[in-house]
């Protein structure tokens, strides 16, 4: 699936029903954080740089040019951001080739989503081609669409994926439920008006108004997400 399908119009439901769930890739429904991590690690050991642990936070769920471009400038590496952004890529995707491990609770709650015919999108920082490899462990047809971070010209941190998931599903940001796995990513969709749900993966997401967090996937279902809309949803902890 692409991101390249017109803007669907507007969706009509009775009060604050649910229109449409947007799902984080890396972290939320796939355990690749640690892979890219791994990656990056690997690929700044043969430049000569040992990546301190302090740095993972820092890039996790971010941009792959923002990423890229901090770990150059944390350890000086001679480099040039595009050749590295190619590189990191190249070997994340070499190493997801034969598959990758989904979350706890991932593949319930897709099913869940497909049974109920609920809208749902994959709104991801990742590149097309990463998401593509992905989504044949996700399953492709668990999605109405995909929107990539190298398909956008402002990815998250900013509002822009799901602004364009939501339109593109012809629902209200309002109205749909994202479910995410870092702060890079819970900006974004809270800046969209989105009612967002943190699954935080490597780095803590604090708690704020209107915002909640769980521990694992196995705790969110469509009820629960149905909840969000409404503002039944559970208490931030």
């Amino acid at each position: 699936m692409t991101s390249s399908i017109p803007v669907a119009p507007p969706r009509t439901a009775a009060g604050g029903a649910l229109q449409a769930v947007l799902l984080d890739m890396d972290g939320t429904l796939v355990d690749t954080e640690g892979f890219w991590w791994e990656v990056e690690v690997a690929v700044f050991a043969e430049l000569g740089h040992q990546l301190l642990e302090e740095y993972r936070e820092v890039v996790v769920g971010g941009p792959m040019a923002r990423s890229a471009s901090f770990l150059i400038q944390a350890t000086g590496a001679k480099i040039a951001l595009t050749e590295l952004t190619v590189l990191l890529n190249t070997r994340f995707s070499e190493m997801i080739g034969r598959g990758v491990p989904l979350m706890p609770g991932a593949r319930r709650l897709l099913a869940e989503l497909a049974a109920h015919k609920i809208p749902t999108a994959l709104v991801s920082a990742s590149h097309r081609e990463i998401i593509d490899r992905v989504l044949l462990s996700l399953g492709p047809e668990n999605f109405a669409l995909t929107v990539a971070g190298d398909e956008i010209e402002r990815t998250k941190p900013h509002p822009d994926p799901y602004l364009l998931a939501a339109a593109r599903l012809g629902a209200e940001p309002g109205r749909c439920a994202v479910v995410e796995d870092t702060l890079t990513g819970v900006t974004a969709a809270e800046a969209a008006g989105c009612r967002v749900v943190a699954v935080p993966s490597v780095a803590p997401i604090p708690p704020a108004a209107g915002r909640t967090v769980v521990g694992s996937l196995e705790e969110v279902d469509l009820g629960f997400l149905r909840g969000l809309i409404t503002g039944m949803h559970r208490p931030v902890h």
